[in-house]
C-alpha cells in the first residue's frame, strides 16, 4: 500500500509524464464532479481531495531528489513542472463553478458534517478567494500569471544559493591556521592539493560552522563569513521581482500588502499585532543582549583582540567563553552524540514518552546514507519515515521535514498510511570517525522529528487537513519546538548519550551543563531571530526594491540588534525561507509558535517528563488532530487554557 522511492536520473523523465498525466485526469475528473446533481461532501469534496492528493504523491519524489541529489536532471524536470503544477492549482482556484458547488455543499450539508470536514470546506472557501475567484476575467488571468512567475523566480533563487554553497571552497595552506579545530574537524577538511596538504573549507553547514568556531585566523573567518552572507548575488535582481510580484497580487485580491494576504490563514490578525508582539519581545530582550555582548567583548579583549568583536568572531569567542564560564565547549559532547546512538536514542525516547515503536526496514532510496523505518503503536501499523541526515554535494542546506503521503481514507474508506522525509546536513561520516554530532545538531533531529510525528501520528480521514495540512502556518513549529526541548533533559539524555568508543553514559556534571549552557548568549540569539522576524514582515508591507530590502534590514538592525554586522552583509540573498519557502511574511511564526511549545513543555517539567497521562492527552488532542482544527483550539483542549507569553521568556532565559 505504501509507495516506494525508486526515483533517480534515470527514470524521472517517466516520472514526470505521470505527473502531467495526473494534472490531465484531474482536469477531467473536475468537469465530470461538476456535473453530478445533487453535489454532496461525499460525492463531490472527497474525489477532489483524493485526486488532488495523488497529484502530491506523484509530484513530491521530484521535488525532493531535486533537493537532496540536486543534479542538471532534477533542475530540467522540476523547472517544468513547477510552472504546469502552479498553472493548475492556480485554474482551481480559479473556477467560479468549483467555488459555487463547494459553497452550496457547505451552506446546504453545515449541520451534519463533521468537524474535519466543516474545516476542509471553510480552508477551501477561503483559498478560493484568496486567488481572486470573485475577480473580473483580466484580473484573474494577472493573479494566475503572476503565480507561474514567481514559482519559476523562487525556484530560481533556490537553485541559485545550492550552487553558489556547491561552487566555493576556501582553501587554507598554514597549518596555524588550523591549529585549533578539533582533530575530526581538522581531518575531514584535510586534502592533497599539488602534492602538499591543505584544508578545504566549503559553505556547507558542517564545514562553514567548524571554521566560524574554531578556526584561529580572523582574516579567513572574516574571507569565509564574507562569502557565507554574500553567496547568490544574481539574487538580488530576483528579490525585487519576487516582492514586486507578491504585492501586485495582493493588491488584486483586495489586501493593502502582501503582509496582510499571507496573514489570512494564520493565526495572528494583523501586520500590526505581528510587529507588536515581536517588538515586545525584543524590548524585553535587548537588556540582557546588551549585558551579554559586554561580557563577551570584556572576555575578547583579555583574549588579545583589538577591538569589538564582530559578527565573523562571533562563534569564536562565544565558544571560547562558554568554555572559560561552564567549563564545556562542544568538541566535549561530540563523542556522546554519535548519529546512530542518538537516533536509536530518540526512537526510545519516543517509545516512553508516546508508546512508539521503530522497525528499520530495507525498501528502496536514493542515496546510501539514508535509512527508513516502519512505525508502530501497540502493534498497530502508524506509517513510514526516511532519515537523510549528512551532509553531502547537491544537497540543499539546512533541516527540513518533507511528507510524501498523508495520513486518510480512500474511496474505499481504507485508512492510507503516511509516509515522512527528514533530512539534515550533519557532519558525514569519514573513514577515520563515525558522524558525530554538535548538542545543535541533536536539538535539529528533535525539531524536525517533531514536524514528522505531526504528520505521522494523524489520526484524521480528510487529506485537506490531516497532519500538518490545514494547519494555521505559525502554529505549525508548535510540535517540532515542543519536542526539542526534551533533547536537554537529564531523563532524556541518559537514553542516548553514550561515548561512541567507551559506551560510557555522559558523566551527569556534562548533562546538568548542557542545559545550564543551553540558554547561553539567550538575548543575543533571541534577538537575532527576532531581527529576522521583523525585516521579514516589514519588506512585505509595501512594494519594495531590493534596495530597499536594504535599507530596511539596517533600520530594523539599527532597533533591535546588538551585534552589527559588516555593511557588505547581503545575507537576503540566499534567505531561502522567506524568498524560496514558505515563510514570507511568517518568519515571525517561530516565536509566535514558540509560546506555544514553551508552555506545553513546561506543563511536562511540572509535571514529569514522563508523565503517561498528559503525554497520552497530548498525543491525542495535539498529535493526532492535524488541521481539523484551529490551532488555538487545540491548544485550549490539550492545556485547558490561552497560552501564556511568558512561558517563551521563562524558558528562554530572558530575565527582565
Amino acid at each position: 500500500m505504501l509507495p516506494e522511492f525508486t526515483i533517480n536520473d534515470e527514470n524521472l523523465d517517466k516520472q514526470k509524464e505521470l505527473v502531467l498525466n495526473q494534472i490531465e485526469e484531474n482536469k477531467k475528473k473536475i468537469e465530470e464532479l461538476l456535473k453530478i446533481e445533487p453535489k454532496t461532501y461525499e460525492n463531490f469534496v472527497r474525489p477532489f481531495e483524493l485526486m488532488n492528493e495523488k497529484l502530491g504523491e506523484l509530484f513530491t519524489p521530484v521535488a525532493h531528489l531535486n533537493s537532496v541529489m540536486n543534479s542538471k536532471k532534477t533542475q530540467e524536470v522540476y523547472q517544468s513542472l513547477i510552472p504546469r503544477i502552479t498553472e493548475y492549482y492556480t485554474n482551481i482556484f480559479q473556477n467560479a463553478e468549483l467555488y459555487k458547488a463547494f459553497k452550496e455543499i457547505y451552506e446546504k450539508e453545515k449541520g451534519r458534517l463533521n468537524q474535519e470536514q466543516k474545516r476542509v470546506l471553510e480552508n477551501l472557501l477561503r483559498d478560493f478567494k484568496l486567488e481572486g475567484v470573485a475577480l473580473p476575467e483580466e484580473k484573474r488571468a494577472k493573479v494566475k500569471e503572476i503565480n507561474i512567475n514567481l514559482s519559476k523566480l523562487q525556484n530560481n533563487y533556490a537553485q541559485n544559493v545550492l550552487n553558489a554553497i556547491d561552487k566555493y571552497e576556501l582553501i587554507i595552506e598554514n597549518p596555524e591556521d588550523v591549529k585549533e579545530l578539533p582533530e575530526v574537524d581538522k581531518k575531514a577538511a584535510e586534502i592533497e592539493r599539488d602534492g602538499k596538504t591543505v584544508w578545504r573549507f566549503t559553505l556547507q553547514q558542517p564545514s562553514y560552522l567548524a571554521y566560524m568556531t574554531y578556526g584561529s585566523n580572523r582574516e579567513k573567518r572574516e574571507e569565509l563569513f564574507r562569502a557565507y552572507v554574500t553567496k547568490a548575488p544574481e539574487n538580488d535582481e530576483l528579490i525585487t521581482q519576487i516582492l514586486g510580484l507578491r504585492y501586485e497580487k495582493a493588491r488584486l485580491i483586495g489586501f493593502k500588502n502582501f503582509a496582510e494576504l499571507s496573514l489570512q490563514a494564520k493565526m495572528a490578525d494583523s501586520p500590526d499585532e505581528v510587529l507588536s508582539f515581536l517588538r515586545k519581545l525584543a524590548k524585553e530582550s535587548k537588556p540582557q543582549g546588551e549585558r551579554e555582548y559586554e561580557e563577551l567583548n570584556e572576555f575578547a579583549h583579555r583574549q588579545g583582540l583589538n577591538d569589538d568583536v564582530q559578527s565573523y568572531d562571533f562563534f569564536y569567542y562565544a565558544e571560547k567563553l562558554k568554555k572559560e564560564k561552564f567549563n564545556v565547549d562542544d568538541e566535549m559532547y561530540k563523542p556522546y552524540f554519535e548519529l546512530n546512538n542518538v537516533l536509536n536514542g530518540l526512537f526510545t525516547f519516543l517509545n516512553k514518552l508516546f508508546g512508539l515503536e521503530f522497525e528499520k526496514v530495507d525498501v528502496p532510496v536514493w542515496h546510501p546514507a539514508v535509512r527508513t523505518y516502519h512505525i508502530y503503536r501497540n502493534e498497530e501499523f502508524i506509517g513510514r519515515i526516511y532519515y537523510d541526515l549528512e551532509a553531502r554535494k547537491g544537497k540543499r542546506s539546512g533541516a527540513w521535514m518533507n511528507e510524501w503521503v498523508t495520513h486518510h481514507a480512500n474511496e474505499k474508506g481504507e485508512i492510507v498510511p503516511p509516509v515522512a522525509f527528514i533530512v539534515a546536513n550533519f557532519p558525514p561520516e569519514t573513514k577515520d570517525s563515525p558522524s558525530l554530532l554538535r548538542p545543535m545538531n541533536v536539538k535539529t533531529l528533535f525539531h524536525e522529528m517533531g514536524h514528522a510525528l505531526y504528520h505521522l501520528l494523524s489520526k484524521v480521514k480528510e487529506p485537506f487537513v490531516s497532519g500538518n495540512s490545514g494547519v494555521e502556518w505559525d502554529a505549525v513549529e508548535f510540535p517540532s519546538q515542543f519536542l526539542e526541548n526534551f533533547m536537554y533533559e537529564k531523563k532524556v539524555l541518559e537514553l542516548f548519550a553514550r561515548h561512541y568508543k567507551t559506551g560510557e553514559v555522559m558523566p551527569d556534571e556534562m548533562m546538568e551543563k548542557l542545559k545550564e549552557v543551553r540558554n547561553f548568549l539567550a538575548g543575543l540569539m533571541m534577538l537575532r531571530q527576532l531581527e529576522f522576524g521583523l525585516f521579514d514582515m516589514r519588506i512585505h508591507l509595501d512594494k519594495y526594491t531590493s534596495k530597499d530590502v536594504h535599507r530596511i534590514i539596517w533600520e530594523v538592525r539599527d532597533e533591535v540588534a546588538v551585534i552589527k554586522p559588516p555593511e557588505y552583509d547581503r545575507f537576503y540573498w540566499s534567505f531561502n525561507h522567506i524568498f524560496a519557502g514558505g515563510y514570507a511574511a511568517g518568519y515571525y511564526s517561530y516565536k509566535w509558535a514558540e509560546v506555544l511549545s514553551a508552555d506545553a513543555f513546561l506543563y511536562f517539567v511540572e509535571n514529569g517528563i514522563f508523565n503517561r497521562e498528559i503525554a497520552d492527552r497530548f498525543y491525542e488532542e495535539v498529535l493526532t488532530k492535524g488541521g481539523s482544527k484551529p490551532a488555538r483550539e487545540i491548544f485550549r483542549d490539550f492545556m485547558g487554557r490561552d497560552p501564556d507569553p511568558e512561558a517563551l521568556l521563562r524558558l528562554s532565559g530572558i530575565k527582565k
